[in-house]
Order: structure tokens, then sequence, then C-alpha cells
């Protein structure tokens, strides 16, 4: 065996090495999609090797075999497509192929909303979960609530999905973090606010906490001014017909969103 057939041997075990470790870290699972930037290999065919682009339609353009639907298929399945379009054209007798990615694009996951640097995102891995998605876009803004919303589409129908963030991170709560997949969006809401005005400490808008209650939104407002009274206290809040109405809350009762306290002056 000559030098130049060495050569050549060793940088295609090099490759399938490389394609070995490509496939550890992504996993077969992974779907190509448009954009997906591929290179593909044939063992001991050369002339075969291609660096191609998955287009809008999920195909790619093959030497001697033309247009190739790669979309939508696993690594895998992909290298089993060339191999049998290869062998069925007469071109190698036993193909052996090997697809490594060299740059993903088809497969984002668009996280949108209160979270601190909103974008379209790659899938690195097969098995991306929502927070893994959050923890790309820098995780939920101060001015996020505690659910996601997941929008999808999963076996040819819609999928709405809405998580507690909280939640997925106490006992029990992981089986809701669920895995994205391709053309996934996530939604991070507003958090909900109250307002409180009047006689307090330190007026205005606040984030409503989970279990909050009536008490502990006028700690957060400062507490009391001296002239303030809780005899005064009211706060305006939106029935269920949408029409708001003033009452008079008890201290242990919960706070609801655009919930709008009033803490009026004492007169004696």
């Amino acid at each position: 065996m000559n030098c130049k057939k060495i050569v050549s041997v060793l940088l295609v075990l090099c490759s399938l090495l490389c394609c070995s470790l490509a496939h550890a870290i992504e996993g077969n699972d992974y779907r190509l999609g448009a954009g997906d930037a591929i290179r593909i290999v044939v063992f001991q065919n050369p002339d075969f090797t291609v660096d191609a682009r998955v287009s809008e339609s999920g195909a790619i353009s093959y030497p001697l075999l033309g247009t190739v639907v790669l979309g939508g298929l696993t690594i895998s399945a992909a290298e089993q497509e060339i191999a049998q379009q290869l062998r069925k054209g007469g071109f190698v007798q036993q193909p052996q192929v090997n697809i490594t990615l060299s740059q993903i694009r088809g497969n984002q996951v668009s996280v949108l909303g209160q979270v601190n640097r909103p974008g379209r995102y790659p899938l690195e891995t097969f098995n991306t979960r929502v927070t893994d998605m959050l923890a790309t876009a820098g995780g939920v803004a101060s001015t996020g609530g505690e659910v996601v919303v997941l929008s999808g589409v999963r076996d040819g129908k819609p999928l709405r999905i809405e998580i507690d963030i909280a939640r997925l991170f106490v006992s029990k709560g992981r089986d809701d973090d669920v895995l994205v997949r391709g053309g996934d969006a996530l939604y991070v809401d507003r958090a909900p606010m109250f307002f409180i005005y009047g006689e307090v400490q330190r007026a205005g808008a606040y984030r409503i906490e989970r279990k909050m209650t009536v008490m502990q939104a006028l700690a957060q407002g400062g507490g009391l001014t001296a002239r303030g009274t809780e005899r005064g206290l009211k706060v305006y809040r939106r029935n269920e017909n949408g029409k708001v109405e003033m009452t008079t809350p008890e201290l242990t009762d919960p706070v609801q969103p655009d919930d709008v306290f009033v803490i009026r002056e004492s007169l004696f």
C-alpha cells in the first residue's frame, strides 16, 4: 500500500471517528431541517464527499443522484437513504455513508416575551427541554411571570401547553419539563401586577408573588404612613363581568391581578 492510500485511509478513519463522536453528542433522533449544513462522507469513495445545505423543501443536491430529500429524516435514516440510492444506481456496491452536522439552523425554537434575550435559537441536541431553551435565552426577566406557554405541532396536530416554571424545580415537577422540537415557540407573559397608592410609604406598581395576601401587598408598599389607617383600605377590582367594583378586603384575602389598593387618611 503506497503512502497516498495510507493517508487516504487515515483521513477516512478520522472522518468516521468524528462522525461517531458527533452522533454521540447529537443523538440519532435529531431530524434534519431546512438550513442545516451537513457533510456527507462515503467510505473509500472520496469523490462522493459532499458539503451541502438542506433547502426549504428539505432536499440537497448530490453528485449523480441529483435531488435527494433528507428533510425530516434522522441522521441515521438520511445515511441509509443516500446509501440505498447509491446502491440502487449502481454507483457503489456496498456504500458506507456517514453524515455530520456542520451547522444547525433548520431546527430552531422561538423564545419570546419576558425573557432576557428573546430570539430564535437552534436545537443543539435532540433531547433539549423547556428549561434548556429558557436558559439559552438568558432566563426569565424580572418582569416575567411564572408560566411559560409552549406552542407547536405534534403528530400533525396543534399543541399548546402552559407550564408552571417554579414547579419544574420542585419534587416530582420535572415531568412537565417537556422536550421541545424545531418550530416550537415558548412565550413568557408579563407577571401579574397590583397597584397601591394613598397613605403608604412607597406607592406604585408591584409584582404579585405566589399566594400573596393583602397584608403582604401593604408590606410591599412599605407599610402605612403615620396618617394612614387600615380602616381606610379599599380595593378596586374587576368582577366576573369585567366591571370595576370597590370593596373592603380582609388582610388575609389573596391579591388578584390588576388590583388597585387605596389607603385613605385617618380622620382622627
